[in-house]
């Protein structure tokens, strides 16, 4: 699924989020008819749109819009693709970088899909855990490959902006299905060939 323009979002819910921006600017103390902060809500309106445009799109859809059948049975990996996502406990961004693997068993998909998928499942309020889930499910429900790894690595600005507010925290997360789960050889692998440990 192709992503939307911004200028495509649909412009009544644009609206209403830009009056529940200009209310919350008042409800912090600020004054939204001063020159600064007359196009904010609509500036955020707009952003949160985009940051969450996930929500719109279908991640086995974008792997079968480029799905061909072929006899490779090697594991195939995407890795250090960029990740930007919203903590949906405080609202604030994760980031960092996932690692995609999976073996295929008569199919494979296009690479740049790989990293569609994790876009249209990180666009959304998300936790990483939740996130490495789905991205592993979206891939063995829709390709039904020999096996899915996922392992994502993130920094997220709620511990270093709040709360605890240490700068340099790393959290990595994982998750695997059939030969990755199963067979610590093939898992050792990607591990290996993404160079991430977990113990």
């Amino acid at each position: 699924m192709a992503y939307r323009k911004i200028e495509e979002f649909d412009t009544l819910i644009t609206d209403e989020l830009s009056a529940h921006y200009k209310e919350i600017l008042r409800l912090l103390g600020e004054d939204p008819q001063r020159e600064g902060l007359l196009k904010t809500p609509l500036r955020v309106a707009k952003s949160m749109q985009f940051l969450t445009q996930g929500y719109t799109q279908d991640g086995s859809e974008i792997l079968r819009s480029a799905m061909f059948k072929e006899d490779y049975r090697q594991m195939v990996i995407v890795k250090d693709i960029e990740l930007y996502s919203m903590c949906e406990h405080h609202m604030l961004p994760f980031y960092g970088k996932a690692h995609v693997a999976y073996i295929p068993n008569g199919y494979i998909t296009g690479l740049s899909k790989i990293a569609r998928v994790v876009e249209c499942f990180a666009r959304r309020l998300q936790v990483q855990e939740r996130l490495t889930v789905q991205i592993r499910d979206c891939i063995q429900n829709t390709l039904h490959p020999l096996g899915v790894g996922v392992v994502i690595e993130a920094s997220h600005m709620c511990m270093q902006l709040r709360g605890v507010q240490k700068q340099n925290s790393v959290t990595t997360t994982s998750a695997f299905t059939g030969a990755f789960l199963k067979d610590e050889r093939t898992r050792s692998e990607f591990m290996n060939l993404i160079g991430v440990s977990i113990h």
